[in-house]
């Protein structure tokens, strides 16, 4: 009888962290330095603390903050004929395309990659114009979390991103906001369950987990890179930008283009290789 009931008086874990909370934080950094005992005493798992961690961090990102430049925008040029673009839709694998008029200033809608089912259907009257869904345009300074109830609120994915003169300065999504608070968001193109770290793709480039080691990679690809500089490609990569890339940058070294397909603002995840030139032969 007693052991029921000091079983049914024990604290829950919602209750123990209330108990902790009790306090009122003064800033974020004692709100921080909170969540962090709270973990330590087993009242949130790592996620959680990551999780509220990024929720807090988006609070104070502007867009420019995790926008995809414009150099690196793969747009569509509404003037080109579905046979000469269908085949970068096919190799960027993204789900929406920003659609333009000759210029990138000139975005003129939102292409769903879905919709060119009925190009391969055979169409007779297939028009890329009509099925252009609405452009949304968004300021550099805008708040990611106003962005992000935007985006709830108007169920939209996308949305290009304009300068103080009205430029088109890039663009942002709603992963790239949510990848913000809870890491990484995986996709039907992502091959982290793969056994291999390099996988062939039929265009005859190249998948690679940055978590590859430097050795692996110069056996597969015939490389010299030091070994004991760092210890994965992907440490390699981020030592040429000399900072953490974003998703579609790339560099260039010993005759291999590395392009990086996935990453957030923690770390680097995977790459596409490709070969530019014949590497040097050794001496």
């Amino acid at each position: 009888m007693d052991d029921n009931n000091s079983h049914s008086q024990k604290p829950g874990w919602l209750e123990r962290l209330s108990a902790l909370l009790v306090r009122a934080p003064e800033d974020r950094e004692q709100l921080i330095r909170l969540m962090h005992s709270a973990y330590e005493r087993n009242l949130l798992d790592a996620d959680a603390l990551s999780m509220i961690e990024g929720a807090l961090a988006v609070s104070e990102l502007k867009v420019r903050d995790v926008m995809v430049p414009r150099a690196q925008m793969d747009v569509l040029d509404i003037n080109d004929t579905p046979d000469r673009f269908v085949p970068h839709v096919i190799a960027t694998a993204h789900s929406r395309f920003p659609v333009i008029d000759r210029d990138r200033d000139h975005v003129i809608g939102v292409l769903l990659a879905k919709d060119l089912l009925r190009y391969y259907a055979g169409e007779e009257e297939f028009n890329v114009r009509e099925m252009l869904r609405p452009a949304v345009f968004v300021p550099e300074a805008k708040p990611l979390n106003a962005l992000l109830r935007d985006f709830r609120a108007n169920r939209n994915h996308i949305a290009m991103v304009v300068d103080e003169y009205g430029g088109v300065a890039g663009l942002v999504t709603i992963e790239d906001v949510l990848e913000q608070i809870v890491g990484d968001i995986e996709d039907e193109y992502d091959f982290d369950e793969v056994e291999d770290n390099i996988v062939r793709e039929k265009s005859g480039r190249w998948r690679v987990k940055a978590q590859t080691e430097i050795a692996d990679f110069n056996a597969h690809f015939g490389t010299a890179f030091p070994e004991d500089e760092h210890d994965t490609i992907g440490g390699l990569v981020i030592s040429r930008f000399g900072r953490l890339p974003k998703r579609g940058e790339t560099v260039v070294a010993e005759g291999l283009r590395f392009q990086v397909l996935r990453a957030d603002s923690r770390r680097l995840y995977a790459l596409r290789i490709e070969r530019v030139s014949e590497p040097a032969a050794a001496a």
